[in-house]
């Protein structure tokens, strides 16, 4: 029988061991590549929380504590903060594939390749974390991102213009100074790694947009005026720059949209 790529996807979701979910999602990445697998479009029952380690202990934005440069975890922190976003951005995309039922073949394609793609920043941050004598783990994190997915987990429009076009997106604006500051303290390879990151996460973002416009399009909808009401129903005014705008046009925000961001 041959094996189909949403429940597959949802095995992958459902593990706990690091190490594993990127393995087997890597794994399953080069299977679809492969023409090894089927696509249904049965709903699939998925959890509130996906597969994930018992350590980063998770608490509240508010309580994690500030990440200042010091002696003696250096920018480990910093590292272990963004190793955690491409943790959660794994799940993000292999939800993004298991829960939504019915979309075209491409949709499908395109997240578990930026599922397969997360899972490479991954490693390549979690083998520095290693290098500067930590894991991940080491630190608290908060569960943002997760908790953005579950208000979102109804319909894929919504995810779509929320996840990677919001939260990720702010990771396009505030890379470039994270790098300026890495720089400043010597880590190269941290610096590299991000370059990496950022110049695939413009297509990850590009997919959100992708996916977004094209529901829009099939419910009829104005994607603009439909991602001001989302804004303003789910971000209330949070949302603040400043804004990667070169990545973000990359990324296919249009000027209309650049201007309602910087006019919030």
């Amino acid at each position: 029988m041959v094996a189909e790529l949403r429940q597959q996807a949802l095995a992958c979701l459902l593990l706990t061991d690091p190490l594993k979910k990127v393995a087997d999602t890597q794994a399953l990445y080069l299977r679809w590549q492969a023409g090894q697998l089927m696509l249904s479009a049965d709903n699939l029952v998925l959890p509130d929380l996906p597969g994930r380690p018992d350590k980063p202990e998770l608490v509240m934005p508010r309580d994690l504590p500030r990440r200042r440069n010091s002696a003696e975890t250096g920018v480990a922190t910093l590292i272990h903060a963004i190793n955690h976003i491409e943790f959660n951005a794994i799940n993000l995309a292999l939800d993004a594939v298991a829960r939504f039922a019915g979309l075209p073949r491409d949709y499908y394609a395109d997240w578990l390749r930026v599922a397969y793609e997360e899972s490479q920043h991954f490693v390549l941050l979690r083998d520095h974390l290693l290098s500067l004598g930590y894991y991940y783990g080491s630190f608290p994190a908060h569960d943002g991102m997760w908790e953005m997915a579950q208000k979102t987990h109804h319909d894929p429009l919504i995810r779509m213009a929320l996840v990677p076009r919001v939260l990720e997106a702010r990771g396009l604006d505030v890379t470039p100074k994270i790098m300026e500051k890495l720089r400043g303290t010597g880590d190269m390879r941290a610096v590299e790694i991000l370059e990496i990151i950022l110049r695939e996460e413009i297509g990850h973002v590009t997919v959100g947009t992708r996916w977004f416009n094209y529901l829009c399009d099939q419910r009829g909808l104005d994607s603009l005026t439909t991602f001001k009401e989302l804004l303003e129903n789910y971000f209330d005014g949070e949302l603040r720059g400043p804004f990667h705008t070169e990545a973000r046009k990359q990324a296919g925000f249009t000027d209309a949209e650049m201007a309602l961001l910087e006019g919030r």
